[in-house]
């Protein structure tokens, strides 16, 4: 596969395209300036340089035309105007058509034949995170089939030691008067072999330990990629309300709520069309012009609101305006023949689910904002796709509420299935750091409760069949197996007979009749039609921690390299570089964040930008050279700043080294940080 040079940039510039386009809201709405337009400065500075550093000329002039449209409001106590805000705004638009470009190579922007695009998030890249997802999930059932050929190397060694029993040395004149010759070199033989096996069993066993872990950590790092906050949609929607507003001759006011739900990035993309949909029409038919409010603020409102309700996701986009025209819904509705002439009147309920059919619409004109009566019939398709449902509630005079109720997992999930109680049960494998086998000697048992170690840390153990009120079997001499899992914020280790595989499986809520469980969130088959309990992560931690101890402080691991800069292209390339070469590294997006770094974890190097937010790194270095316990860790600048004076700044702070970002050379860099970490 070809390498994308654009991989981290993209990542970043569409950050720093939704920071943008949050900021250029706050400053239209601000009354003062001056602290928005720095913000943005900023901002643009930022997307220059790392646009410069990929060689995107096109972005950074983009954002360089910001800076220039900003500059004349840096010393201003002015709001800005409409004029400087529909500048950027467009700058925006332009910026969002040439990075969203950057995804598919070999199709540049036509200016010519462009339609115009929001800046704002976009779906993240996910296909070649599912591809990674399904390359571990491969390996893991591999490594599964290869633990049980494990075990039979087991039993191999068992049949040696009892050879080894069986054919006792025989020594002098009994082994020679009896032919024992032949005894003996079985027996020694015998040993050999018993010790071979024993060597490759633990190896073996270590090595595919090791192998778990890592894919593990690959795997539970993508699948946080995956997931993304909500508040990523809000500043795209505000955008369209604020637009909506403009074009309508309305005040307008976007309130989003719940902006720390985190959904998964193709459910974010699906759903985000049909949100516009939803402002669209809240915008358009439910918000009055200002003159038609009798009785409320000349501003109206739409509340976008999202959050867990039980075992599914619920987003309700909410306004304040006059509520549904049932009359107009009714007289549309026979105006398309939806309801024939002089058939009974229908309830309000029946009425409003009409608006969800499509074509039903109350507009009086069609525009570019609504009219053609679609905008609900998407929401409705989007929220059945998902295998949702769509609600709406209105009140006259009070406003109009549409509700999406999403199920959390909107198809099926990835699950590891193990044996439990002579029954199957399947434990979400997003949810699974590693699974071990177990000695008796391996748990560990106090007044507390039963703990075992995982990456030198006690975390709590609690037999899966004890949890489901099942008898649990005795953890003797036979090994068994354990899942350490992650949930409720925490780890905990549940055992179980053996693990079975992994495998997609599609979760159904429990019967009527079965008896409610918390640790049980519904029941899946198996391709024979046997039950499988899909478990709930968060109870099942929570039900293993009331039974368990308290974990120990883990072990401390080698010094890291720190990388300190505000962009993420730079940050990213230099983690790559570097741990590339075999350093562990970690980075912070600003100076202040740096430091608390540095204080809970000392470096063994500093790699830090010039030109940061707050603290910039010349000050950095001062504050780190003034700490006791930092004072002596080595530091490196890397800026695009190539001056002799802040060369000199560089030295008299204390730093001892200077790499120009525009001279960057790999071989030089790593040649840098050898020298002074090896």
């Amino acid at each position: 596969m070809a390498q994308d040079p654009y991989r981290y940039f993209r990542v970043e510039a569409r950050e720093l395209l939704d920071q943008l386009l949050r900021g250029a809201l706050d400053l239209e709405k601000a009354e003062q300036g001056a602290e928005p337009v720095s913000r943005l400065l900023r901002l643009a500075h930022t997307l220059k340089g790392a646009a410069r550093v990929v060689k995107q000329a096109e972005i950074a002039g983009l954002a360089h035309e910001i800076e220039d449209v900003l500059e004349p409001l840096r010393d201003t106590s002015a709001a800005a105007d409409r004029e400087h805000v529909e500048a950027i705004f467009g700058r925006l638009d332009a910026l969002g058509g040439h990075v969203e470009a950057l995804a598919i190579p070999a199709a540049p922007v036509s200016d010519d034949n462009k339609e115009p695009r929001e800046a704002g998030p976009r779906s993240a890249d996910t296909a070649e995170l599912d591809a990674l997802l399904d390359g571990v999930g491969e390996v893991r059932v591999e490594l599964a089939l290869l633990r049980r050929k494990l075990e039979r190397l087991g039993d191999a060694r068992i049949l040696a030691e009892a050879l080894t029993d069986s054919a006792p040395a025989r020594r002098g004149r009994e082994a020679v008067r009896d032919g024992g010759g032949v005894a003996s070199a079985a027996h020694l033989l015998a040993a050999e072999l018993r010790t071979d096996l024993g060597d490759l069993q633990r190896g073996l066993d270590s090595s595919l330990d090791r192998i778990e872990r890592d894919l593990s950590q690959v795997r539970t790092a993508a699948e946080r990629l995956r997931m993304a906050p909500a508040r990523v949609l809000f500043n795209a929607l505000e955008r369209t309300a604020r637009d909506a507003a403009l074009a309508l001759g309305k005040q307008i006011r976007f309130e989003g709520r719940g902006g720390e739900t985190r959904m998964d990035a193709h459910v974010i993309g699906a759903v985000q069309g049909a949100l516009v949909q939803l402002v669209r029409n809240a915008a358009a038919h439910g918000v009055e012009p200002p003159d038609g409010r009798a009785g409320k603020p000349k501003e109206g409102s739409i509340r976008l609101t999202i959050a867990r309700r039980g075992r599914c996701t619920a987003i309700s986009c909410e306004d304040d305006g006059a509520g549904v025209d049932l009359e107009a819904v009714r007289r549309a509705a026979r105006r398309k023949g939806v309801l024939p002439a002089g058939a009974a009147s229908p309830s309000a309920e029946t009425l409003l689910d009409l608006l969800l059919t499509g074509g039903v619409s109350t507009a009086q004109a069609v525009s570019g904002v609504a009219g053609r009566g679609v905008g609900l019939d998407v929401v409705r398709e989007t929220a059945e796709r998902l295998g949702g449902q769509v609600s709406i509630r209105s009140e006259t005079g009070q406003g109009t509420t549409v509700e999406l109720l999403l199920p959390l997992s909107v198809s099926s999930v990835e699950a590891l299935l193990v044996e439990s109680g002579g029954g199957a049960a399947a434990i979400p494998l997003d949810a699974v750091r590693r699974v071990v086998r177990l000695q008796a000697a391996d748990v560990a048992r106090s007044a507390q409760g039963e703990t075992v170690l995982h990456d030198g840390q006690a975390i709590p153990f609690a037999p899966l069949s004890a949890l489901l009120g099942a008898k649990a079997r005795a953890y003797g001499a036979r090994p068994q197996s354990a899942v350490v899992v992650d949930g409720d914020g925490a780890l905990a280790a549940i055992g179980v007979e053996r693990p079975l595989g992994m495998a997609a499986v599609v979760p159904h809520p429990l019967p009527d009749l079965a008896p409610p469980s918390a640790l049980v969130a519904g029941v899946a088959l198996d391709e024979d039609g046997a039950p499988q309990l899909v478990l709930d992560i968060d109870n099942l931690v929570r039900a293993a921690r009331h039974a368990g101890g308290a974990p120990d402080e883990p072990r401390p691991l080698p010094r890291p390299l720190l990388v300190v800069d505000d962009s993420l292209t730079t940050r990213m390339l230099e983690q790559s570089i570097l741990e590339t070469a075999g350093y562990r590294v970690q980075t912070a997006k600003s100076g202040e964040e740096g430091l608390e770094a540095a204080r809970r974890e000392r470096p063994a190097l500093l790699l830090v930008d010039v030109e940061m937010p707050g603290m910039d790194g010349f000050t950095f270095i001062e504050q780190v050279r003034g700490d006791p316990d930092l004072r002596e860790t080595p530091a490196i600048l890397v800026t695009s700043r190539a001056s002799p004076e802040d060369r000199r700044r560089g030295e008299e702070v204390g730093a001892q080294g200077y790499i120009v970002k525009g001279e960057f050379d790999q071989t030089g860099f790593l040649l840098s940080v050898r020298r002074l970490v090896g």
